[in-house]
């Protein structure tokens, strides 16, 4: 046995012994000789053992700009030098407040003011609370309910599990839940239509509840353009413009959430520009930091944060908040990170690269397993199919993406499935022959293993 074998094992076992990981089915994952990762540079990550891979999964969809990218590092190191963290609870601190400024700047008009914290899930958590207390303020104490989308994810916090719609991670827990109105998300498969018939089925549904229920309803929460963990499910063009204008016309709250989408995942900078909708609300998190270190942001209208700017006895504070709130390292990190957004004409190349991507994911959606290839900008499922014409599914227990994604780790790139959806997201940062080399990849997985 090799030093880089023993030394595998060693951490095997740690992992075996200490860890329990996201996600993860541990037995499955521990007998299956899982990944653990060393380092990582540009798109590649390199495990214990030395292998190299594509990072095809931009590590859960976080990282734009590569690993160990120079900028960041330097900016982390040059805050470290004054301070690391201090508490944003009744004070404040630069990297906040210059982060704050940015925010504003580049997000839909109207988005005035930022409430940070740590993730995803909290940054949809707060946004809720926000909306439900909003609403108590203004006198209108009905105002309890959200509209969300089915098969919708919004995060793993109760409030984020309660407005999501994906039964599979959300069932369990639904004796914790607050009871929401679901309504149906546009897409042919739910509907048995065209995309037309879809969409004005879909929005029709919106309407009804926003007339039955409108004087009880808080806000309606949507992932703009792409159900992300829901499958890469993706709206109709005008469709989010829509919702923003029944939310308008029936006096409801637009929380939009961009976690998943923003920050030029789909070639704007945030998914609501493609239809300049300018919401309510809107959370942020992933990329927001490179991929570095854990902030995510809330941002709500002046309207919204006016109603809780009152004298103490009023009682009208929002008490919420986390400990590391508006982190300086975070904050730091972040406002480089916006840098080389601004700076590269990151952007302009992610526009380009989905063009690019599209043809050469034909060669996949050619295969006689690919239900589907979906895109929009470099947001891509690749969905699997017992039977290519009737689109019949793979049996449950036959989890096929999971052996696609195996085989394609052995071939060198990482991704995830979503059930028998292969997700792509490579780094925003990616060249054309990185990208040809990847969808290489995932064409040989899918045909050799659905075979």
């Amino acid at each position: 046995m090799t030093e880089r074998e023993s030394r595998y094992d060693a951490y095997l076992e740690k992992n075996r012994r200490y860890l329990w990981n996201p996600f993860t089915q541990m037995k499955e994952y521990l007998h299956d000789e899982p990944l653990i990762v060393e380092r990582g540079e540009g798109t590649k990550l390199i495990d214990i053992k030395g292998k190299v891979y594509y990072d095809g999964n931009a590590s859960v969809w976080l990282n734009p700009h590569g690993h160990g990218r120079k900028e960041l590092n330097d900016a982390i190191k040059e805050q470290l030098d004054q301070i690391a963290h201090s508490t944003l609870l009744g004070a404040a601190n630069v990297p906040a407040l210059d982060l704050a400024e940015r925010l504003v700047g580049i997000t839909p008009a109207g988005l005035n003011k930022v409430f940070y914290s740590d993730s995803g899930a909290a940054a949809v958590e707060i946004g809720l609370k926000i909306a439900y207390q909003y609403w108590q303020h203004r006198g209108e104490s009905k105002r309890t309910t959200f509209i969300s989308m089915k098969n919708a994810y919004h995060g793993d916090t109760i409030g984020a599990v309660s407005v999501g719609g994906m039964d599979l991670f959300h069932a369990t827990f639904e004796k914790m839940l607050f009871p929401t109105e679901k309504v149906s998300y546009p897409y042919p498969y739910r509907f048995q239509g065209t995309e037309a018939e879809c969409m004005h089925a879909a929005l029709a549904e919106l309407e009804q509840s926003l007339q039955q229920n409108g004087e009880c309803i808080a806000g309606v929460i949507v992932e703009p353009l792409v159900q992300g963990a829901g499958g890469m499910i993706m709206m109709p063009a005008g469709f989010l413009k829509k919702v923003e204008e029944l939310c308008r016309d029936h006096g409801v709250l637009l929380i939009a959430d961009e976690v998943a989408t923003g920050f030029g995942r789909t070639g704007e900078m945030f998914a609501c520009d493609h239809e300049e909708v300018s919401p309510d609300i809107m959370t942020l998190g992933k990329k927001l930091t490179g991929g570095y270190l854990p902030v995510a942001a809330t941002l709500t209208t002046d309207e919204i944060y006016d109603a809780f700017y009152a004298d103490p006895h009023e009682m009208k504070t929002f008490f919420h908040g986390h400990s590391y709130t508006g982190n300086q390292l975070g904050c730091a990190v972040a406002l480089a990170n916006l840098d080389i957004y601004e700076n590269e004409g990151v952007l302009e190349h992610v526009q380009a690269l989905s063009r690019f991507t599209a043809k050469k994911l034909r060669q996949i959606a050619e295969l006689e397993h690919v239900g589907e290839v979906r895109q929009k900008g470099l947001m891509i499922g690749i969905e699997l199919v017992a039977d290519r014409t009737s689109k019949a599914p793979y049996p449950a227990d036959v989890g096929m993406g999971k052996k696609v994604c195996r085989r394609a780790r052995q071939l060198g790139l990482i991704t995830r499935p979503l059930g028998d959806v292969i997700t792509f997201m490579p780094m925003l940062v990616t060249s054309e022959a990185e990208m040809e080399e990847m969808i290489a990849i995932l064409a040989q997985a899918i045909a050799e293993v659905t075979v």
